[in-house]
């Protein structure tokens, strides 16, 4: 199964957005990417770098094709539970590198309005595409669930108020619903406000904040442990479920977990942890296999 710690995020999926600490890799890219450094730092555990430094991590033309191609191949990867994700240098990202872009956002291509209409339809779908691929990127089928960690100084923006456009790659769609504020993402979105850790910890939109970057990233590969040491079976029905609970009503979410579960309670894993509970072990002595 496949689980993404969000490190010092962009303010969920916006690519217009300034955030502060995360952490630095002694290396650069990891070829054949330019903008993304891939690790394995522990068993079972991935770390995708954002990695343009230089230009704190805005997000050009490569990176948009490049995220999807990454979590494409980790979900190939059954060694991989859990991705560590976070940027290089003091920012997270500064959003979206509009010196690289603006062809493609200030002079789409077509003859007519039809045609440079569903030019620019295209190029939004792909965009979408990179972020919505952190979610529904096939590990066997499996979408992964995303957590949000971030360190004390962090700050969050949904910026496209302020140039001129509204955002179209996931924040006004999935924003409300991790929130649940609707007043709360109305303000941030119309008046591209900052918000910084102790409201984004108060508001829910992360659940843990640390003093500073170096704290940060030990937590998120600490949390990552955790998960990682889980049954990959139980992860992925738990975050399997949590998705398709977020969007269907309960009756339905009710109904879609036990058609899950009378295959998935058949799994060896279920066994192995109870034997583990009875001798007093937890979860990190149990060998769970390879989903």
């Amino acid at each position: 199964s496949l689980l993404v710690v969000r490190v010092a995020f962009t303010s969920l999926w916006l690519p217009t957005v300034n955030t502060v600490r995360a952490m630095s890799s002694p290396g650069g890219p990891v070829p054949p990417f330019t903008t993304l450094s891939i690790s394995r730092p522990a068993n079972h555990i991935t770390h995708v770098e954002l990695h343009r430094p230089e230009k704190r991590n805005a997000m050009n033309k490569a990176f948009w094709s490049e995220m999807v191609d990454c979590f494409n191949q980790i979900a190939e990867d059954p060694e991989c539970r859990v991705v560590v994700f976070s940027g290089a240098g003091k920012l997270f990202t500064a959003g979206i590198d509009l010196m690289n872009m603006a062809g493609d956002l200030l002079q789409p291509k077509g003859s007519d309005t039809a045609r440079i209409s569903w030019y620019l339809r295209r190029i939004v779908a792909k965009y979408q595409e990179t972020f919505s691929v952190i979610e529904k990127v096939p590990l066997l089928g499996l979408p992964p669930l995303v957590m949000y960690l971030l360190s004390q100084d962090a700050w969050f923006q949904v910026k496209e108020v302020d140039i001129g456009l509204a955002a179209d790659v996931g924040t006004l769609q999935r924003l409300p619903k991790v929130i649940g504020s609707r007043s709360l993402v109305n303000e941030l979105a119309l008046t591209a406000r900052k918000m910084y850790s102790d409201e984004a910890k108060s508001s829910g939109l992360v659940s843990r904040v640390f003093p500073d970057k170096e704290a940060l990233m030990a937590g998120a590969f600490e949390v990552a442990g955790e998960i990682a040491a889980r049954s990959p079976v139980a992860v992925q029905g738990t975050k399997i479920n949590l998705l398709y609970s977020r969007d269907h009503s309960v009756a339905e979410g009710l109904q879609f977990m036990a058609t899950w579960n009378m295959s998935m309670l058949q799994t060896h894993d279920l066994m192995k942890s109870a034997q583990a509970a009875l001798e007093k072990k937890g979860p990190k002595d149990v060998p769970f296999s390879k989903l």
